[in-house]
């Protein structure tokens, strides 16, 4: 398969909605489940956040929107067109773990960062790559 093929097979409307998905995950997620844990261990307050570092929060997660679909693009296009959706949650679980998963380890062992929060967030990842790629396998 050439890449034409490969571009020409992925459903648009599957990756924006893969990548929605991973925005009302991300608001249960850092919000009312882990929120208030998450923002002790980064030492954040909510005033902090507000601020967003010198960038509005529209802006923040128009960014990171573009992101998070970018990652369902990338997804669709490596699961394939032939994916049904226990691959997509196999491919998901699989990103999420051995490549999110590892990598994001140096955020513990470099910049000493609490294990508590690396469960957090790759908690995030391993379910938003999930839900990810069962909407993409099962949505061609």
């Amino acid at each position: 398969m050439n890449m034409s093929e490969i571009l020409s097979s992925i459903n648009v409307w599957a990756v924006l909605v893969a990548a929605l998905s991973a925005f009302v995950v991300g608001w249960l997620w850092y919000g009312p489940l882990f929120g208030k844990q998450w923002m002790k261990l980064n030492g954040f307050t909510e005033e902090m956040l507000r601020e967003g570092g010198g960038m509005s929060m529209p802006l923040i997660m128009i960014i990171n929107y573009i992101a998070t679909a970018l990652a369902a693009f990338a997804i669709a296009m490596f699961i394939g067109s032939e994916a049904d959706m226990h691959f997509g949650i196999f491919a998901g679980f699989m990103i999420a773990l051995f490549w999110i998963g590892t990598s994001r380890l140096n955020d513990v062992l470099y910049e000493r960062k609490p294990f508590k929060l690396y469960l957090i967030n790759v908690g995030y990842y391993l379910v938003i790559y999930i839900i990810m790629g069962a909407v993409l396998g099962a949505w061609h």
